[in-house]
């Protein structure tokens, strides 16, 4: 569910007083966070339509970081090409990943959603061998990648011919997740080394895709003649808490412990999400979706390994 790239990606970091909370405990926090997003999902769309839902999601999401950057006196980045590059990666990371997930969960289980979003990693690994110069392939990682999709066809039980499973919606799902390592990708491109910080970067990117979505919502909803209360605190808890905290609860992580350690945080998103989606929502379970969580989960951090440096050799000299 990251929104936002990492210190690797070029900006400014924001500086990051010391916490006061472990590491340990904010890195937990975090996976509950995310864990819980796809529960919100499901309990906002039993409400509003998806767009409206993603509407809300952003909104209360970048009203967290516009207060944040209020706090520390951030102010928004300039330049008309960053703000163009700004908006594509608002729709990569946040508009169309978003509303794609709240469709999807119209017909899928939160439970698989999970699972689907634990598939970023992959694509990421597949992508960047492409458009990455830099990550060249190895044969660990070329098996994490296969071993990772074939965690994918457990999960779907592709040797019962996907049955029971709704294919537009796991698509979508699967489109979702793809659509964020392009994003991270992009970013990585376009926007490195521009000197704003990661906040002040990530507000202005939420804020364009809220503008997305006020735009989009209109046209193909209509405005709601009621609002129910529980999904309405759902899509609330899932902008501030799910979009907004959980932003500036990854910079603290990476800030301290480091992105890889930071991003390590996907592994525990699916186990959360299904625990979430079947003791709280009642969704059935089924073998296929732990052990092909389990199995994608492990061909993703295959995936994220790198080569050891090689050590030279000392030179011996006679005598």
């Amino acid at each position: 569910m990251s929104t936002v790239t990492t210190p690797g990606a070029g900006v400014r970091p924001a500086a990051v007083p010391r916490a006061r909370l472990d590491w340990r405990l904010r890195f937990g926090a975090l996976s509950l966070i995310w864990g819980f997003s796809f529960l919100l999902i499901k309990v906002g769309t039993d409400g509003y339509a998806p767009f409206q839902v993603t509407l809300g999601r952003l909104v209360f999401g970048a009203a967290v970081l516009v207060a944040a950057m209020a706090v520390k006196r951030e102010r928004l980045p300039r330049g008309a090409r960053t703000w163009l590059r700004l908006t594509v990666a608002a729709f990569l990371l946040n508009a169309l990943p978003f509303s794609l997930f709240a469709y999807a969960e119209l017909t899928i289980p939160s439970t698989l959603a999970g699972v689907c979003n634990a598939t970023s990693p992959l694509w990421g690994m597949a992508l960047s061998l492409v458009a990455l110069s830099e990550d060249r392939p190895t044969r660990l990682r070329v098996a994490g990648l296969g071993l990772g999709f074939l965690g994918v066809l457990t999960v779907l039980g592709a040797w019962q011919g996907f049955h029971g499973l709704d294919a537009t919606g796991t698509a979508m799902a699967l489109l979702a997740s793809l659509s964020y390592p392009v994003g991270w990708i992009y970013v990585r491109r376009t926007l490195a080394g521009t000197g704003h910080s990661h906040l002040s970067m990530t507000g202005a990117q939420l804020l364009l895709a809220t503008v997305q979505l006020a735009v989009v919502t209109p046209l193909f909803t209509s405005f709601p003649s009621r609002f129910p209360l529980v999904p309405l605190l759902a899509v609330a808890a899932l902008g501030a808490l799910g979009t907004g905290l959980a932003v500036l609860v990854q910079y603290g992580l990476v800030a301290e412990v480091g992105p890889t350690t930071a991003q390590m945080v996907t592994y525990f998103i699916p186990v959360i999400a299904t625990a979430a989606g079947v003791a709280i929502l009642g969704e059935s379970l089924t073998w296929t979706t732990p052990v092909g969580a389990a199995i994608v989960l492990a061909g993703a951090a295959l995936t994220q390994a790198r080569p050891k440096p090689r050590t030279p050799r000392p030179e011996v000299t006679p005598g």
